[in-house]
């Protein structure tokens, strides 16, 4: 399916998020169209990653993928890869149109009973932001202001449920926060947390480890990873290269001995307890190797 959207800033609007629940449901591709001077939200950026979408953007005569700077062409039925091509597309490489700061992402999964969902979300926005979240929805503009109650009910009445969360405060933050019913009648969380940053105003690395601690002082989690990415404070995407993400830390559950040469710090409430493991400083990619590590050593030993 193709979609032509000519605008500064294309949201996850309610019509786009059916046409996408259409598409991933009849295995179809929905193709976005956009102008080289247009952005995408976050929301829409995440869908636009996944299997279901791909952002087009229109370069002149030409096409490219708006996430990875492939250069496309149209065959008469889709915009398909330009086989010869061997570098970028040429608007991929050019310069962002406004200053670029940093964009912090945290990651964690949780298993709920059968009562509240909403507090690990919130608590974490009101870490991040200082304030509680400021409304909820599945579409942009969100539909309806916070409140715990609204977010439990629409996600218990699902099999999979996914809301986005719009923090408060002084810096753009959003959450996309996804639940899957589980046998029990309980529910699996996994949710996105991504604050901007401005060039002059550098994100809490060092405060991650009480940060987490804070976080998991009412509701356990079992994972939470951490990494930051180049890109705009106000968390829209440019179809432009602005840098890699890398990776700045994760924490397990338990008390757990990391591969050598790479510690952890055990953190969180003292009956569920986490391991931090530091990864980077978020700006090196040498923290993927790190991650790399990690991971097949939790793996061999889980």
């Amino acid at each position: 399916m193709v979609v032509l959207q000519d605008r500064p800033v294309v949201p996850l609007s309610p019509w786009l998020s059916r046409v996408l629940d259409e598409c991933a449901g009849n295995g179809r591709t929905l193709q976005l169209v956009t102008p080289m001077e247009s952005r995408l939200t976050l929301p829409l950026r995440t869908a636009a990653s996944g299997a279901a979408a791909q952002w087009v953007v229109r370069d002149g005569d030409g096409y490219y993928e708006g996430l990875s700077g492939r250069p496309l062409k149209w065959t008469g039925a889709t915009f398909a890869p330009v086989p010869e091509a061997r570098d970028y597309a040429p608007g991929f490489t050019t310069r962002p149109a406004a200053a670029l700061g940093s964009q912090l992402t945290l990651v964690y999964r949780t298993r709920h009973g059968d009562g509240d969902l909403a507090g690990p979300i919130e608590r974490l926005l009101q870490l991040l932001t200082g304030r509680p979240p400021a409304g909820l929805g599945h579409a942009e503009p969100l539909e309806h202001p916070w409140r715990r109650e609204r977010l439990t009910e629409y996600a218990r009445g699902r099999a999979a449920a996914k809301l986005i969360v719009a923090g408060d405060g002084p810096r753009p933050a959003q959450a996309i926060c996804e639940f899957t019913a589980t046998g029990d009648g309980g529910a699996a969380e996994v949710s996105s947390v991504t604050v901007g940053y401005a060039a002059d105003d550098p994100p809490p690395i060092q405060h991650l480890p009480s940060l987490i601690g804070a976080l998991t002082a009412e509701q356990p989690v079992a994972s939470l990873f951490v990494q930051l990415t180049p890109g705009r404070p106000d968390l829209t995407t440019e179809p432009r290269w602005t840098g890699a993400p890398a990776p700045v830390a994760l924490a397990v559950a338990g008390a757990v001995a990391g591969p050598p040469g790479q510690p952890g710090q055990t953190v969180g409430h003292p009956n569920t307890p986490l391991t931090l493991f530091p990864l980077g400083d978020g700006r090196s990619p040498d923290g993927w190797q790190r991650h790399a590590a990690l991971m097949q050593h939790l793996r061999s030993n889980g």
